[in-house]
């Protein structure tokens, strides 16, 4: 199983733990997005903020604007894996995904709460389940963050996970003839 693979299932795994997490969106003027429920601008030209679940992303958001015209949002990074067998110890594989959580609101103090509320959501879960797609076990210490920064109206944080990766398998044996 890839990294990949990790991605994809846990794309689906938090999709469906904050599919009830309904957060403000920032209202986006003469910018649409096709099949998102963006911010919209009603026929006489005010504002109306619309709610969503969050929307989960791989690796990345889709453009620049998406950074703010998008939130609230998941980004699941891809960080490194690791390959390893010690002497005398098993195969180990190890991912580490960033999780990366932004939210909007007007409000500062319901802003900051409903990031927290994401990311405390999406540990509970993880920590309830201890792996996703069966295959992949989640590892502790599981860690957050709240950034500190003040970047009013737009509230950003991140869970750093790591997982257990099925090892891959040397399909070709190197014999080591003796002098």
């Amino acid at each position: 199983m890839t990294a990949v693979v990790l991605l994809q299932e846990l794309k689906k795994f938090i999709e469906d733990a904050t599919k009830d997490i309904i957060l403000p969106v920032r209202p986006v003027k003469n910018k649409t997005y096709p099949g998102i429920d963006s911010g919209a601008v009603d026929t006489a030209g005010g504002e109306i903020i619309t709610e969503r679940a969050p929307e989960v992303h791989l690796m990345r958001l889709p453009d620049k604007d998406a950074e703010t015209n998008r939130i609230p949002y998941i980004v699941l990074q891809f960080l490194s894996e690791t390959d390893d067998q010690q002497p005398g110890e098993e195969e180990d594989s190890e991912c580490k995904i960033r999780i990366v959580v932004a939210t909007y609101s007007e409000d500062g103090g319901i802003g900051a709460v409903d990031l927290l509320n994401v990311l405390t959501r999406i540990q509970t879960a993880l920590l309830k389940a201890g792996e996703v797609g069966k295959q992949f076990l989640l590892r502790r210490p599981l860690e957050f963050v709240v950034y500190p920064d003040d970047t009013s109206p737009y509230y950003l944080g991140e869970m750093l996970t790591k997982w257990e990766m099925p090892t891959i398998k040397r399909e070709v044996h190197i014999h080591h003839v003796e002098e």
